[in-house]
């Protein structure tokens, strides 16, 4: 079989083909479980490169790129925000140290299904919209087995196996190639899994991209920085979400209470006139 490599792992070992198709291409499936549907031979000759990891990684934007002017204004903009004494949510600490426990394996098997329902409808720390596909697909399976799904999604992204990192296990529940995923529990939800589990590292910025302001719009908007678009198979969107988060934490910096706190900052930032 021509040489075609996992847009999960980067890898091109032990990728077979599911079946063919009318038009000269294929359904395959890489080792790590992952399918996508591969072009015909002449439309892959007219396809872009594809890049490993590395050169992916290497190629996405780092803090150095941004221009010293600009890092000047935003660190103006930083000390003006900071002289500002936050005023937190006094439940956020509560609620996320609830669900830190929850969220434990221990915590994951023995919960009460409702539990998460409940998480998904919440907008304590972090908001993550209407979740309208999340709670039909809910109510069609019932407490039990939906309850069942949701952990599932849960444990597979926080304690999944080790041989597929953070990313692509993010990916794989995004694209929906994992049997057992909840319906609707999608990127800003399993992004504010991550944030109550990982506050140290995990920015309240839910989502990749979206017109009212994603880590994509805030690192044009506040740093002059292009990210890469979603679309492109090379990059995936599980990737793209770590990377921009780390890429804008690091961005920050530090004099933050929390990393709430610090996100709070972008968002404002956002809307400052340059």
């Amino acid at each position: 079989m021509a040489v075609v490599m996992c847009p999960l792992c980067s890898d091109d070992e032990d990728v077979d083909v599911v079946r063919r198709l009318e038009d000269g291409g294929r359904v395959v499936r890489h080792r790590c479980g992952y399918e996508w549907r591969d072009a015909a031979p002449a439309a892959r000759r007219n396809a872009p490169a594809t890049h490993s990891f590395g050169e992916l990684a290497a190629r996405f934007p780092k803090a150095e790129d941004v221009e010293p002017g600009v890092l000047r204004r935003v660190a103006r903009l930083k000390e003006q925000y900071l002289a500002v004494r936050p005023d937190f949510d006094p439940r956020v600490a509560a609620y996320w140290a609830e669900y830190q426990e929850i969220f434990s394996p221990d915590g994951l098997r023995t919960c009460d299904p409702r539990r998460l329902k409940d998480f998904a409808n919440s907008e304590v720390g972090a908001r993550p919209g209407n979740q309208a596909t999340f709670n039909s697909a809910w109510n069609e399976l019932g407490d039990a087995a939906a309850g069942e799904s949701t952990r599932r999604t849960i444990e597979y992204l926080l304690y999944g196996p080790d041989d597929i990192p953070l990313g692509d296990r993010l990916q794989r529940l995004l694209a929906g190639t994992e049997s057992f995923a909840m319906t609707g529990f999608k990127e800003a939800l399993l992004t504010r899994v991550l944030c109550v589990v990982r506050p140290e590292r995990f920015l309240t910025i839910l989502k990749y991209t979206t017109e009212a302001g994603g880590k994509r719009e805030i690192a044009r908007t506040v740093y002059g920085l292009e990210l890469p678009a979603p679309e492109s198979v090379n990059w995936t969107l599980g990737r793209l979400i770590l990377w921009s988060n780390d890429l804008l934490l690091s961005l920050a910096g530090e004099g933050f209470a929390n990393q709430q706190h610090a996100a709070a900052f972008l968002w404002w930032a956002k809307d400052r006139p340059a």
